[in-house]
């Protein structure tokens, strides 16, 4: 399929998803909380898939993304991908084992309709890794870009609307917190805690939606003044104990409900 007229969420990754994958890669210990989720699926559907992040190696998957530039940048061996959105999903229902969707669902247009899709498409459980927006509002970050995570309050569906739009038809459906480890591989925002200097790095802000999202003099403003308070020794006096921290439980949530 031809590139979209409008990007299928709310980021434009044809225009901001370039080095996406060199930044945002899947942390081993990440990874095997989601694959044990999983069970013993042999057949998986990964929607949302981008460039394969958390995709089991040892099961069939097929992987559905919507953007051509994140299409390319999945590595050789990847799983094929379909030109597809959560929405409409181009399976009969019940086609695979399990479906999985990771750091994907606030990028929807309709959450709803998406999670009724992997339900519909899966006869087990559907495993979606995603953030709590309002655990997120803790975060340091917050305090040098509130308007980024203000607006992550409204970008990311609220952890109980995704429990009950999952449990429609009396699925059980349970809510894990995941701890990230300090030198997590996956370069999300938490996932820089105890390592405040890489978000100062461009390729890091291009790969962390809610920054690519947000006003640019703003955000400059913000990431300038982390850049002083680290210069300072100010960062350290308020979070350095977070630099020798092993892991740190934040937003990160892994959500599981079964068939």
């Amino acid at each position: 399929m031809a590139n979209r007229e409008r990007p299928a969420g709310d980021v434009d990754y044809e225009q901001h998803g370039a080095g996406y994958a060199r930044v945002r890669r899947p942390d081993p210990r990440i990874a095997a909380r989601v694959h044990a989720a999983l069970g013993d699926a042999r057949t998986v559907v990964n929607v949302g898939a981008g460039a394969g992040s958390y995709e089991p190696a040892d099961r069939y998957v097929l992987a559905v993304e919507p953007s051509a530039a994140m299409r390319a940048q999945r590595p050789a061996g990847a799983a094929p991908a379909l030109d597809a959105t959560a929405e409409h999903l181009p399976f009969d229902d019940a086609a695979f084992d399990a479906a999985m969707a990771t750091v994907t669902v606030h990028q929807w247009r309709d959450v709803e309709q998406g999670l009724r899709e992997l339900r519909r498409v899966s006869r087990g459980p559907v495993v979606l890794l995603t953030f709590d927006a309002v655990a997120l509002q803790d975060f340091w970050l917050a305090e040098y870009l509130p308007h980024v995570f203000a607006a992550e309050l409204t970008r990311f569906p609220s952890i109980d609307r995704l429990v009950a739009c999952l449990g429609e038809g009396s699925a059980h459906v349970r809510v894990d917190p995941v701890a990230v480890p300090w030198d997590c591989v996956d370069g999300f925002g938490e996932a820089f805690y105890g390592r405040p200097e890489e978000l100062l790095r461009p390729e890091v802000r291009r790969a962390t939606s809610g920054i690519a999202l947000a006003d640019a003099d703003a955000a400059r403003r913000g990431l300038d003044r982390l850049a002083r308070d680290l210069a300072s020794g100010a960062w350290d006096e308020r979070h350095g104990h977070l630099r020798g921290l092993p892991e740190r439980v934040g937003a990160l949530r892994l959500v599981v409900a079964d068939a």
